[in-house]
Protein backbone atom coordinates (compact mmCIF):
# COMPACT_ATOMS: atom_id res chain seq x y z
CA UNK A 1 0.00 0.00 0.00
CA UNK A 2 1.40 3.53 -0.90
CA UNK A 3 2.19 5.50 2.09
CA UNK A 4 1.86 9.14 1.48
CA UNK A 5 4.84 9.54 4.45
CA UNK A 6 7.36 8.12 2.34
CA UNK A 7 6.56 10.93 -0.07
CA UNK A 8 6.67 13.87 2.88
CA UNK A 9 10.17 12.20 4.10
CA UNK A 10 11.61 12.53 0.34
CA UNK A 11 10.84 15.80 0.64
CA UNK A 12 12.10 16.82 4.00
CA UNK A 13 15.55 14.90 2.68
CA UNK A 14 15.29 17.31 -0.36
CA UNK A 15 15.13 20.30 2.27
CA UNK A 16 17.90 19.28 4.23
CA UNK A 17 20.62 19.09 1.46
CA UNK A 18 18.85 22.22 -0.36
CA UNK A 19 19.93 23.77 3.51
CA UNK A 20 23.12 22.13 3.52
CA UNK A 21 22.86 19.50 5.98
CA UNK A 22 23.16 16.54 3.40
CA UNK A 23 25.61 14.72 5.74
CA UNK A 24 23.32 14.96 8.70
CA UNK A 25 20.42 11.97 8.32
CA UNK A 26 18.66 11.17 10.95
CA UNK A 27 15.40 9.27 10.99
CA UNK A 28 12.85 11.38 9.75
CA UNK A 29 9.71 10.38 12.24
CA UNK A 30 6.14 11.79 10.80
CA UNK A 31 3.34 11.55 13.16
CA UNK A 32 -0.50 13.36 13.19
CA UNK A 33 -0.86 16.09 14.93
CA UNK A 34 -3.55 15.58 17.55
CA UNK A 35 -5.28 19.19 16.85
CA UNK A 36 -6.26 18.40 12.60
CA UNK A 37 -6.41 22.31 12.65
CA UNK A 38 -2.34 21.57 12.52
CA UNK A 39 -2.43 20.08 9.24
CA UNK A 40 -2.39 16.08 8.32
CA UNK A 41 1.18 15.29 8.80
CA UNK A 42 3.82 16.67 11.01
CA UNK A 43 7.64 16.06 11.36
CA UNK A 44 9.83 17.38 14.37
CA UNK A 45 13.30 16.94 12.17
CA UNK A 46 14.33 20.73 12.46
CA UNK A 47 14.16 20.10 16.14
CA UNK A 48 16.29 17.11 15.94
CA UNK A 49 18.76 18.40 13.90
CA UNK A 50 19.34 22.25 14.88
CA UNK A 51 21.91 21.04 17.74
CA UNK A 52 24.31 19.65 14.84
CA UNK A 53 23.49 22.36 12.48
CA UNK A 54 23.72 25.02 14.78
CA UNK A 55 20.78 26.72 13.93
CA UNK A 56 17.84 27.76 15.67
CA UNK A 57 15.09 24.71 15.22
CA UNK A 58 12.56 27.68 14.43
CA UNK A 59 14.85 29.25 12.09
CA UNK A 60 15.49 25.84 10.79
CA UNK A 61 11.76 24.53 10.22
CA UNK A 62 10.90 27.97 8.17
CA UNK A 63 13.70 27.25 5.86
CA UNK A 64 12.78 23.88 5.09
CA UNK A 65 9.32 24.20 4.63
CA UNK A 66 10.40 27.02 2.22
CA UNK A 67 11.95 24.84 0.48
CA UNK A 68 9.05 22.22 0.27
CA UNK A 69 6.28 25.06 -0.61
CA UNK A 70 8.20 25.49 -3.24
CA UNK A 71 8.13 22.01 -4.31
CA UNK A 72 5.88 20.20 -2.30
CA UNK A 73 5.30 16.68 -2.14
CA UNK A 74 2.50 14.92 -3.78
CA UNK A 75 -0.87 15.82 -2.24
CA UNK A 76 0.63 18.68 -0.20
CA UNK A 77 -1.29 22.07 -0.41
CA UNK A 78 0.89 23.73 2.18
CA UNK A 79 3.38 23.45 4.72
CA UNK A 80 3.84 25.46 7.63
CA UNK A 81 5.95 26.24 10.65
CA UNK A 82 4.39 25.92 14.30
CA UNK A 83 5.55 26.01 17.99
CA UNK A 84 9.20 25.53 18.49
CA UNK A 85 10.00 24.55 15.36
CA UNK A 86 7.57 21.70 13.92
CA UNK A 87 7.18 21.09 10.08
CA UNK A 88 3.04 20.84 9.80
CA UNK A 89 1.77 19.37 6.04
CA UNK A 90 -1.70 20.03 4.90
CA UNK A 91 -2.49 17.92 2.34
CA UNK A 92 -5.13 17.80 -0.49
CA UNK A 93 -7.91 15.41 -0.20
CA UNK A 94 -6.58 13.18 -2.96
CA UNK A 95 -4.30 11.54 0.03
CA UNK A 96 -7.18 9.64 1.30
CA UNK A 97 -8.75 8.90 -1.83
CA UNK A 98 -5.77 7.10 -2.74
CA UNK A 99 -6.52 5.35 0.62
CA UNK A 100 -9.61 4.02 -0.25
CA UNK A 101 -8.35 2.83 -3.76
CA UNK A 102 -5.24 1.10 -1.87
CA UNK A 103 -8.11 -0.57 0.69
CA UNK A 104 -10.25 -1.87 -1.73
CA UNK A 105 -7.29 -3.42 -3.85
CA UNK A 106 -5.74 -5.39 -0.88
CA UNK A 107 -9.06 -6.40 0.40
CA UNK A 108 -9.85 -8.18 3.54
CA UNK A 109 -6.39 -10.27 3.46
CA UNK A 110 -4.10 -7.60 2.86
CA UNK A 111 -5.01 -4.77 4.07
CA UNK A 112 -3.28 -3.27 7.04
CA UNK A 113 -0.76 -6.49 6.92
CA UNK A 114 2.81 -6.22 7.76
CA UNK A 115 5.85 -8.20 7.09
CA UNK A 116 7.53 -7.28 9.67
CA UNK A 117 7.54 -10.54 11.42
CA UNK A 118 9.29 -12.02 8.45
CA UNK A 119 7.99 -15.70 9.44
CA UNK A 120 9.87 -15.53 12.62
CA UNK A 121 8.40 -17.71 15.30
CA UNK A 122 6.67 -17.13 18.40
CA UNK A 123 5.25 -19.09 21.65
CA UNK A 124 2.48 -17.97 22.93
CA UNK A 125 0.74 -19.66 26.10
CA UNK A 126 -2.01 -18.63 27.66
CA UNK A 127 -4.93 -19.75 29.67
CA UNK A 128 -3.36 -22.77 30.93
CA UNK A 129 -6.21 -23.39 33.71
CA UNK A 130 -5.89 -26.23 35.90
CA UNK A 131 -8.13 -28.99 34.99
CA UNK A 132 -10.37 -28.85 38.39
CA UNK A 133 -13.27 -27.59 36.76
CA UNK A 134 -14.97 -25.47 34.19
CA UNK A 135 -13.12 -22.63 32.80
CA UNK A 136 -14.56 -19.43 35.08
CA UNK A 137 -15.43 -15.75 33.50
CA UNK A 138 -11.77 -14.50 34.32
CA UNK A 139 -10.47 -17.03 31.98
CA UNK A 140 -12.38 -15.28 29.66
CA UNK A 141 -10.40 -12.65 29.30
CA UNK A 142 -7.04 -14.50 28.57
CA UNK A 143 -8.87 -17.02 26.18
CA UNK A 144 -9.51 -13.63 24.61
CA UNK A 145 -6.89 -11.91 24.88
CA UNK A 146 -4.40 -14.49 23.94
CA UNK A 147 -5.79 -15.46 20.64
CA UNK A 148 -6.50 -12.43 19.08
CA UNK A 149 -2.92 -11.57 20.27
CA UNK A 150 -1.62 -14.19 18.30
CA UNK A 151 -3.74 -12.91 15.89
CA UNK A 152 -2.21 -9.92 15.80
CA UNK A 153 1.39 -11.43 15.38
CA UNK A 154 0.47 -13.77 12.57
CA UNK A 155 -1.30 -10.12 10.95
CA UNK A 156 2.50 -8.69 11.07
CA UNK A 157 4.22 -11.83 9.24
CA UNK A 158 5.00 -14.35 12.90
CA UNK A 159 5.03 -17.87 12.84
CA UNK A 160 2.40 -18.44 15.70
CA UNK A 161 2.63 -21.64 18.35
CA UNK A 162 -0.44 -21.33 20.49
CA UNK A 163 -0.09 -22.82 23.52
CA UNK A 164 -1.70 -24.82 26.67
CA UNK A 165 -0.16 -25.81 29.50
CA UNK A 166 -1.83 -28.68 31.69
CA UNK A 167 -0.92 -28.71 35.46
CA UNK A 168 -2.01 -32.05 35.60
CA UNK A 169 0.19 -32.99 38.70
CA UNK A 170 0.50 -31.89 42.50
CA UNK A 171 -2.38 -31.73 45.56
CA UNK A 172 -4.80 -29.89 43.63
CA UNK A 173 -5.23 -32.90 41.61
CA UNK A 174 -5.20 -34.76 44.35
CA UNK A 175 -7.80 -32.63 46.17
CA UNK A 176 -10.18 -32.73 43.18
CA UNK A 177 -10.25 -36.20 42.58
CA UNK A 178 -11.02 -36.68 46.13
CA UNK A 179 -14.07 -34.08 45.62
CA UNK A 180 -15.34 -35.82 43.11
CA UNK A 181 -15.13 -39.33 44.60
CA UNK A 182 -17.11 -37.94 47.69
CA UNK A 183 -19.78 -36.74 45.78
CA UNK A 184 -20.57 -39.63 43.82
CA UNK A 185 -21.03 -41.41 47.56
CA UNK A 186 -23.36 -38.56 48.27
CA UNK A 187 -20.65 -37.17 51.18
CA UNK A 188 -19.39 -33.98 51.74
CA UNK A 189 -15.95 -32.84 49.54
CA UNK A 190 -12.80 -32.31 51.89
CA UNK A 191 -12.93 -28.91 53.80
CA UNK A 192 -10.28 -27.44 51.53
CA UNK A 193 -11.54 -29.26 48.38
CA UNK A 194 -13.46 -28.18 45.41
CA UNK A 195 -17.33 -27.37 46.81
CA UNK A 196 -18.55 -26.22 43.49
CA UNK A 197 -21.88 -26.93 41.98
CA UNK A 198 -20.32 -28.57 38.99
CA UNK A 199 -18.50 -30.82 41.19
CA UNK A 200 -21.89 -32.26 42.24
CA UNK A 201 -22.49 -32.54 38.98
CA UNK A 202 -20.45 -34.04 37.12
CA UNK A 203 -19.80 -36.75 39.95
CA UNK A 204 -23.36 -38.22 39.18
CA UNK A 205 -22.51 -38.07 35.49
CA UNK A 206 -19.27 -40.32 36.65
CA UNK A 207 -19.72 -43.78 36.38
CA UNK A 208 -19.18 -45.57 39.55
CA UNK A 209 -16.29 -47.83 38.75
CA UNK A 210 -14.06 -45.22 37.03
CA UNK A 211 -10.98 -43.65 38.65
CA UNK A 212 -11.85 -40.52 39.97
CA UNK A 213 -8.65 -39.02 38.94
CA UNK A 214 -8.28 -40.11 35.27
CA UNK A 215 -12.13 -39.39 34.69
CA UNK A 216 -12.59 -35.96 36.44
CA UNK A 217 -9.08 -34.77 34.43
CA UNK A 218 -11.16 -36.28 31.02
CA UNK A 219 -14.14 -34.31 31.65
CA UNK A 220 -12.29 -30.94 32.97
CA UNK A 221 -10.04 -30.38 30.00
CA UNK A 222 -13.37 -31.30 27.92
CA UNK A 223 -15.15 -28.83 29.35
CA UNK A 224 -12.62 -26.14 29.05
CA UNK A 225 -11.95 -27.28 25.14
CA UNK A 226 -15.76 -26.92 24.64
CA UNK A 227 -15.97 -23.25 26.00
CA UNK A 228 -12.90 -22.37 23.91
CA UNK A 229 -13.94 -23.61 20.98
CA UNK A 230 -17.43 -21.55 21.69
CA UNK A 231 -14.65 -18.44 21.99
CA UNK A 232 -13.15 -19.23 18.40
CA UNK A 233 -9.83 -20.31 20.32
CA UNK A 234 -7.67 -22.78 19.65
CA UNK A 235 -4.72 -24.28 20.20
CA UNK A 236 -1.99 -25.44 18.51
CA UNK A 237 0.03 -27.73 21.59
CA UNK A 238 -1.41 -28.60 24.41
CA UNK A 239 1.41 -30.27 27.08
CA UNK A 240 0.24 -32.10 29.94
CA UNK A 241 3.23 -31.82 32.79
CA UNK A 242 2.17 -35.53 33.87
CA UNK A 243 3.68 -36.43 30.65
CA UNK A 244 6.45 -34.23 30.60
CA UNK A 245 7.95 -35.11 33.37
CA UNK A 246 7.24 -39.10 32.29
CA UNK A 247 8.70 -38.52 29.19
CA UNK A 248 12.03 -37.37 31.35
CA UNK A 249 12.13 -33.47 30.52
CA UNK A 250 12.31 -32.57 33.89
CA UNK A 251 15.68 -34.84 34.40
CA UNK A 252 16.71 -33.34 30.91
CA UNK A 253 16.33 -29.96 31.96
CA UNK A 254 18.24 -30.77 35.32
CA UNK A 255 20.77 -32.52 33.42
CA UNK A 256 21.66 -29.38 31.79
CA UNK A 257 21.52 -27.12 34.23
CA UNK A 258 24.27 -29.21 36.28
CA UNK A 259 26.26 -29.44 33.18
CA UNK A 260 26.24 -25.57 32.93
CA UNK A 261 27.27 -25.35 36.66
CA UNK A 262 24.29 -23.63 37.63
CA UNK A 263 23.05 -25.71 40.52
CA UNK A 264 24.26 -26.41 43.65
CA UNK A 265 23.25 -28.28 46.79
CA UNK A 266 22.71 -26.82 50.42
CA UNK A 267 20.98 -28.51 53.60
CA UNK A 268 19.49 -31.10 51.30
CA UNK A 269 18.18 -29.34 48.84
CA UNK A 270 19.03 -28.51 45.04
CA UNK A 271 19.23 -25.02 44.34
CA UNK A 272 19.26 -22.52 41.02
CA UNK A 273 21.41 -19.86 40.89
CA UNK A 274 18.95 -17.80 39.57
CA UNK A 275 20.36 -14.62 41.57
CA UNK A 276 23.08 -14.86 39.10
CA UNK A 277 20.81 -13.95 36.36
CA UNK A 278 18.86 -11.04 38.27
CA UNK A 279 16.42 -12.87 40.64
CA UNK A 280 15.78 -11.59 44.20
CA UNK A 281 17.37 -15.28 45.44
CA UNK A 282 18.29 -18.57 44.12
CA UNK A 283 15.75 -21.21 44.13
CA UNK A 284 14.95 -24.63 45.04
CA UNK A 285 14.58 -26.97 42.55
CA UNK A 286 14.36 -30.43 44.56
CA UNK A 287 13.26 -30.22 48.03
CA UNK A 288 15.30 -31.80 50.88
CA UNK A 289 13.07 -34.82 50.46
CA UNK A 290 13.80 -35.22 46.87
CA UNK A 291 10.30 -33.86 45.49
CA UNK A 292 11.03 -31.79 42.45
CA UNK A 293 9.00 -27.90 43.32
CA UNK A 294 6.76 -27.05 40.74
CA UNK A 295 9.71 -24.59 39.00
CA UNK A 296 11.66 -27.54 37.95
CA UNK A 297 8.68 -28.79 35.46
CA UNK A 298 7.75 -25.31 34.63
CA UNK A 299 11.50 -25.06 33.53
CA UNK A 300 11.69 -28.44 31.11
CA UNK A 301 8.20 -26.64 29.66
CA UNK A 302 9.36 -23.23 29.15
CA UNK A 303 12.74 -24.75 27.37
CA UNK A 304 10.95 -27.25 24.95
CA UNK A 305 8.91 -24.25 23.61
CA UNK A 306 12.41 -22.92 22.25
CA UNK A 307 12.08 -25.50 19.55
CA UNK A 308 9.00 -24.39 18.60
CA UNK A 309 9.50 -20.41 18.96
CA UNK A 310 12.05 -18.07 18.76
CA UNK A 311 10.76 -15.88 21.26
CA UNK A 312 8.03 -17.22 23.90
CA UNK A 313 5.51 -15.13 25.73
CA UNK A 314 3.40 -15.99 28.59
CA UNK A 315 0.14 -14.46 29.45
CA UNK A 316 0.06 -14.48 32.95
CA UNK A 317 -2.51 -13.31 35.90
CA UNK A 318 -1.92 -10.56 38.32
CA UNK A 319 -0.89 -13.16 41.08
CA UNK A 320 2.33 -13.96 38.99
CA UNK A 321 4.59 -11.22 38.90
CA UNK A 322 7.11 -12.92 41.41
CA UNK A 323 7.11 -15.65 38.80
CA UNK A 324 8.20 -13.53 36.01
CA UNK A 325 11.80 -12.69 36.78
CA UNK A 326 12.82 -16.11 38.08
CA UNK A 327 11.84 -17.68 34.83
CA UNK A 328 13.43 -15.06 32.92
CA UNK A 329 16.79 -15.97 35.01
CA UNK A 330 16.16 -19.43 34.87
CA UNK A 331 16.36 -20.08 30.69
CA UNK A 332 18.96 -17.42 30.64
CA UNK A 333 20.74 -20.02 32.70
CA UNK A 334 19.84 -22.21 30.25
CA UNK A 335 21.42 -20.18 27.27
CA UNK A 336 18.13 -18.33 26.46
CA UNK A 337 18.63 -14.46 25.38
CA UNK A 338 17.09 -12.47 28.11
CA UNK A 339 15.18 -10.93 25.30
CA UNK A 340 13.59 -13.97 23.89
CA UNK A 341 11.18 -14.28 26.97
CA UNK A 342 7.64 -12.02 27.18
CA UNK A 343 5.48 -12.19 30.17
CA UNK A 344 1.80 -10.08 29.59
CA UNK A 345 0.68 -9.73 33.42
CA UNK A 346 -2.74 -9.27 33.41
CA UNK A 347 -5.21 -7.81 35.98
CA UNK A 348 -8.51 -9.68 37.04
CA UNK A 349 -12.25 -8.98 36.17
CA UNK A 350 -15.15 -8.55 37.92
CA UNK A 351 -19.00 -9.26 36.74
CA UNK A 352 -21.52 -7.58 38.11
CA UNK A 353 -24.96 -8.73 37.69
CA UNK A 354 -27.85 -6.15 38.49
CA UNK A 355 -25.63 -3.83 40.49
CA UNK A 356 -24.60 -6.67 42.43
CA UNK A 357 -20.46 -8.24 42.10
CA UNK A 358 -20.75 -11.68 41.37
CA UNK A 359 -18.18 -14.05 43.01
CA UNK A 360 -14.98 -16.06 40.49
CA UNK A 361 -13.75 -18.99 42.13
CA UNK A 362 -13.64 -23.19 41.37
CA UNK A 363 -14.01 -24.28 44.31
CA UNK A 364 -17.06 -22.14 46.10
CA UNK A 365 -20.25 -22.75 44.57
CA UNK A 366 -21.30 -19.03 43.64
CA UNK A 367 -19.20 -18.22 40.32
CA UNK A 368 -19.99 -17.08 36.89
CA UNK A 369 -18.60 -19.62 34.25
CA UNK A 370 -17.55 -18.23 30.44
CA UNK A 371 -20.13 -20.92 29.55
CA UNK A 372 -22.46 -19.07 31.24
CA UNK A 373 -21.33 -15.51 29.49
CA UNK A 374 -20.86 -17.12 26.34
CA UNK A 375 -24.18 -18.53 26.19
CA UNK A 376 -25.75 -15.38 27.41
CA UNK A 377 -24.74 -12.58 25.34
CA UNK A 378 -22.73 -14.75 22.42
CA UNK A 379 -19.84 -15.33 21.82
CA UNK A 380 -18.60 -12.27 19.47
CA UNK A 381 -20.13 -10.13 22.60
CA UNK A 382 -18.37 -11.79 25.14
CA UNK A 383 -14.85 -11.48 23.00
CA UNK A 384 -15.31 -8.26 22.20
CA UNK A 385 -16.14 -7.28 25.74
CA UNK A 386 -13.15 -8.58 27.27
CA UNK A 387 -10.97 -6.77 24.37
CA UNK A 388 -12.03 -3.30 25.30
CA UNK A 389 -9.94 -2.10 27.60
CA UNK A 390 -6.36 -3.01 28.17
CA UNK A 391 -5.34 -6.54 29.52
CA UNK A 392 -3.33 -4.74 32.07
CA UNK A 393 -5.92 -2.86 34.01
CA UNK A 394 -8.79 -4.14 36.08
CA UNK A 395 -11.91 -4.93 34.27
CA UNK A 396 -15.67 -4.64 35.45
CA UNK A 397 -18.48 -6.83 33.19
CA UNK A 398 -22.28 -5.69 33.45
CA UNK A 399 -23.69 -8.33 32.20
CA UNK A 400 -26.92 -6.68 31.37
CA UNK A 401 -25.45 -3.68 29.96
CA UNK A 402 -23.52 -6.49 27.10
CA UNK A 403 -26.89 -8.09 26.71
CA UNK A 404 -28.54 -5.10 26.08
CA UNK A 405 -29.22 -3.62 22.37
CA UNK A 406 -28.93 -0.42 22.52
CA UNK A 407 -26.19 1.92 22.27
CA UNK A 408 -24.96 1.97 25.72
CA UNK A 409 -23.38 -1.52 24.66
CA UNK A 410 -20.28 -0.69 23.09
CA UNK A 411 -20.28 -4.02 21.27
CA UNK A 412 -23.67 -3.48 20.14
CA UNK A 413 -22.90 -0.33 18.39
CA UNK A 414 -19.54 -1.91 16.58
CA UNK A 415 -21.72 -4.40 14.70
CA UNK A 416 -25.15 -2.07 14.18
CA UNK A 417 -21.79 -0.48 11.49
CA UNK A 418 -21.22 -3.80 10.06
CA UNK A 419 -25.12 -4.59 9.72
CA UNK A 420 -26.00 -1.22 8.45
CA UNK A 421 -23.70 -2.01 5.21
CA UNK A 422 -24.83 -5.57 4.51
CA UNK A 423 -28.03 -3.73 4.68
CA UNK A 424 -27.20 -1.23 2.39
CA UNK A 425 -26.16 -3.95 0.03
CA UNK A 426 -29.29 -5.59 0.47
CA UNK A 427 -31.20 -2.53 -0.24
CA UNK A 428 -29.21 -1.39 -3.39
CA UNK A 429 -30.15 -4.83 -5.18
CA UNK A 430 -33.39 -4.46 -4.31
CA UNK A 431 -33.24 -1.11 -6.21
CA UNK A 432 -30.66 -2.55 -9.51
CA UNK A 433 -28.00 -0.57 -8.08
CA UNK A 434 -24.84 -1.45 -9.38
CA UNK A 435 -21.48 -0.20 -7.85
CA UNK A 436 -19.13 1.08 -10.57
CA UNK A 437 -16.24 -0.61 -11.30
CA UNK A 438 -13.47 1.01 -9.08
CA UNK A 439 -11.29 2.18 -11.93
CA UNK A 440 -14.36 3.84 -13.15
CA UNK A 441 -15.24 5.57 -9.91
CA UNK A 442 -14.43 9.44 -9.39
CA UNK A 443 -13.06 9.48 -5.87
CA UNK A 444 -12.25 12.87 -6.24
CA UNK A 445 -16.22 13.93 -5.36
CA UNK A 446 -15.58 12.28 -1.69
CA UNK A 447 -15.01 16.10 -0.02
CA UNK A 448 -17.91 15.59 2.36
CA UNK A 449 -16.48 16.25 6.02
CA UNK A 450 -17.73 12.94 7.05
CA UNK A 451 -16.85 11.31 4.12
CA UNK A 452 -12.83 12.02 4.72
CA UNK A 453 -13.62 11.52 8.59
CA UNK A 454 -14.11 7.62 7.74
CA UNK A 455 -11.65 8.15 5.54
CA UNK A 456 -8.73 9.41 8.20
CA UNK A 457 -9.99 6.60 10.17
CA UNK A 458 -9.17 3.96 7.52
CA UNK A 459 -6.04 5.36 7.23
CA UNK A 460 -4.61 4.62 9.76
CA UNK A 461 -5.73 1.22 10.47
CA UNK A 462 -2.35 -0.37 9.17
CA UNK A 463 -0.59 1.79 12.25
CA UNK A 464 -2.74 1.23 14.52
CA UNK A 465 -2.01 -2.81 13.88
CA UNK A 466 1.72 -2.77 14.09
CA UNK A 467 1.39 -0.68 16.99
CA UNK A 468 -0.77 -2.73 18.56
CA UNK A 469 1.66 -5.35 17.98
CA UNK A 470 4.46 -4.08 19.11
CA UNK A 471 2.41 -3.51 22.83
CA UNK A 472 0.84 -6.33 23.04
CA UNK A 473 -2.40 -4.57 23.03
CA UNK A 474 -4.65 -5.94 20.81
CA UNK A 475 -7.26 -3.92 22.84
CA UNK A 476 -5.80 -0.44 20.46
CA UNK A 477 -7.89 -2.45 17.76
CA UNK A 478 -10.95 -2.16 19.47
CA UNK A 479 -10.12 1.21 19.95
CA UNK A 480 -10.06 1.60 16.35
CA UNK A 481 -12.78 -0.44 15.37
CA UNK A 482 -15.15 2.09 17.61
CA UNK A 483 -13.67 4.40 16.36
CA UNK A 484 -14.07 3.91 12.66
CA UNK A 485 -18.03 2.48 13.65
CA UNK A 486 -18.60 5.88 15.01
CA UNK A 487 -17.13 7.88 11.53
CA UNK A 488 -19.22 5.55 9.93
CA UNK A 489 -22.36 6.07 11.52
CA UNK A 490 -21.90 9.95 10.89
CA UNK A 491 -21.07 9.16 7.50
CA UNK A 492 -24.21 7.25 7.36
CA UNK A 493 -26.68 10.49 8.65
CA UNK A 494 -25.20 12.74 6.68
CA UNK A 495 -24.26 11.51 3.45
CA UNK A 496 -27.15 9.84 1.74
CA UNK A 497 -26.60 7.10 -0.98
CA UNK A 498 -29.52 5.50 -2.68
CA UNK A 499 -31.36 8.42 -2.18
CA UNK A 500 -33.25 9.64 -5.73
CA UNK A 501 -31.43 13.23 -5.86
CA UNK A 502 -28.14 11.43 -5.08
CA UNK A 503 -25.88 11.90 -8.33
CA UNK A 504 -24.47 8.89 -10.08
CA UNK A 505 -20.69 10.02 -9.57
CA UNK A 506 -21.14 10.33 -6.14
CA UNK A 507 -23.23 7.45 -5.38
CA UNK A 508 -20.72 5.16 -7.19
CA UNK A 509 -17.99 6.58 -4.75
CA UNK A 510 -19.95 6.33 -1.32
CA UNK A 511 -20.84 3.23 -2.26
CA UNK A 512 -16.93 2.42 -2.58
CA UNK A 513 -16.18 4.36 0.69
CA UNK A 514 -18.82 1.77 2.07
CA UNK A 515 -16.98 -0.86 0.92
CA UNK A 516 -13.50 0.18 1.84
CA UNK A 517 -15.34 0.40 5.42
CA UNK A 518 -16.33 -2.68 5.61
CA UNK A 519 -12.95 -4.14 4.07
CA UNK A 520 -11.30 -1.99 7.62
CA UNK A 521 -13.99 -3.67 9.86
CA UNK A 522 -13.75 -7.31 8.42
CA UNK A 523 -9.87 -6.75 9.39
CA UNK A 524 -10.08 -5.92 12.62
CA UNK A 525 -12.49 -7.84 13.55
CA UNK A 526 -10.55 -10.86 12.48
CA UNK A 527 -7.84 -9.73 14.86
CA UNK A 528 -10.32 -9.63 17.26
CA UNK A 529 -11.32 -13.20 16.77
CA UNK A 530 -15.08 -12.15 16.09
CA UNK A 531 -17.80 -12.81 13.46
CA UNK A 532 -20.13 -9.86 12.60
CA UNK A 533 -23.34 -9.89 12.10
CA UNK A 534 -25.00 -9.13 8.77
CA UNK A 535 -28.11 -8.64 10.27
CA UNK A 536 -29.58 -7.01 13.60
Amino acid sequence: MPDVRDGLRDGLRAALDAAGLDEARPEIEIERPRDLSHGDWSSNIAMVIASAAGRPPRELAAQMAAELNACPPPHVTAVEVAGPGFINFRLAESWLHEVLAAAVEAGDDGYARSSEGAGARVSVEFVSANPTGPLHAGHGRWAAYGDSLCRLLQRCGYEVCREFYVNDRGSQIKLFADSLAARRRGAEPPEDGYHGAYVTQWAEEMPADADARDWGLRRARQDQADTLAAMNVAFDVCTSEAELVGRGAMDEALDELRGRGMVYEHDGAVWLRTSEFGDSADRVLIKSDSEPTYFLPDIAYHHEKFSRGDLVVDVLGADHHGYVPRMRAALAALGHAPDSYEAVIGQNVTLRRDGVEVRLGKRAGNMVLVSDLVEEVGPDVTRLVYLLQSVDTTQTIDVGVVSAQSAENPVYYLQYAHARIHSLARQARARDVIRPPLAETDLSVLVHQRELEVLRVLASLPDTVTAAMHARAPHQVTAWARELAAAFHGFWHDCPILRDDVADDERGARLWLVEATRIGLAVALGILGVSAPERL
